[in-house]
């Protein structure tokens, strides 16, 4: 989107509240890799969320020490204010992994003055996807498992140039975990060939990618969604335009941000329920206790057993 959202989830904390702190609001400093604890000479890796945190620490296990700045699922990326801490740790970074397309920037904003050069990954820019014609970017990449499995490849670069001496290692990590990603693009291929044309809705683009892979045809009024991940108020005209596709039964499934819910996104849900439309609830960044990997499987399940009610 062109520029950050302004708006806040109810449980965000800024960056100015948690200077206190290096875990928790501030950011998560995650020391452990995917097979035990970090080395002492591990590779500094700071992710702008716990989504890329979690595939860092997946290839580099612990070679890897790894920050996520964004962890709580209460906070909101795109209206996220970093503070010192945060600059300080990625001052010390060697390899940075944003998201980009105007979803994290104040990862570039901190990098600018850090006086440091780390490795930065964009997973836009990884992805080739643009704005189309006359639209807006989905800069929500992470529901796109194709880029998700070439920003492996390119996280496993990024670590070998650190560490030439497990380069080899880190590259077969990355192949391990995209052969694990396959099962979740057959599911989204079964319910393209089940459910292929089907229309869904949703609060705000965050899942298209993962629809769209799965077949299914967003009929949402973009005015609705665009004001509801910009902040905005929605029109009368587009609220009452996306209710009535739940009163008249037009979609199949309400894709719903858990993260970003208010007065507006909460009356399409309360629609959707009302007419025994299923809900789906999808997050922006990991859930407690979840891996990427299990995170996705949820989601693309969910969704399947949603159309198939």
């Amino acid at each position: 989107m062109p520029m950050p959202s302004r708006r806040l989830s109810a449980a965000l904390l800024t960056g100015g509240t948690c200077l206190t702190l290096l875990t928790g609001c501030a950011g998560s400093s995650d020391t452990a890799g995917a097979h035990g604890p970090a080395a002492a000479s591990a590779i500094p890796v700071v992710a702008s969320t716990n989504v890329y945190g979690d595939l860092a620490r997946r290839i580099g296990g612990a070679k890897v020490q790894v920050t996520s700045i964004i962890s709580d699922p209460a906070q909101d990326p795109h209206s996220y204010e970093a503070g010192p801490r945060n600059q300080l740790v990625l001052s010390k970074a060697e390899v940075v992994i944003e998201n980009g397309g105007g979803y994290d920037d104040f990862v570039d904003r901190m990098l600018k003055s850090a006086g440091s050069s780390p490795h930065v990954i964009n997973a836009v820019e990884v992805s080739g996807k643009s704005a189309p014609k006359g639209g807006e970017l989905n800069e929500h990449v992470w529901y796109d498992f194709p880029t998700v499995a070439e920003l492996a490849d390119r996280i496993a670069a990024a670590l070998g140039k650190a560490d030439p001496a497990d380069a080899a290692t880190f590259t077969e990590n990355a192949k391990d975990f995209v052969r694990l990603l396959r099962p979740l693009e057959r599911k989204e291929a079964r319910i393209k060939a089940e459910h292929g044309g089907e229309a869904v809705a949703i609060t705000e683009p965050v899942p298209l990618y993962m629809i769209e892979a799965s077949g299914l045809r967003n009929a949402t009024p973009e005015q609705f969604s665009e004001a509801i991940e910009e902040g905005d108020d929605v029109s009368p005209r587009a609220l009452r335009s996306t209710l009535a596709l739940f009163t008249g039964k037009k979609v199949e499934a309400l894709v719903y941000n858990e993260q970003t819910s208010g007065p507006q996104t909460e009356k399409a849900e309360r629609a959707a329920e009302a007419a025994g439309i299923p809900v789906v609830p999808v997050t922006e960044t990991l859930p407690k206790g979840k891996d990427y990997l299990a995170w996705m499987t949820a989601n693309v399940d969910a969704l399947a057993s949603a159309l198939a009610k």
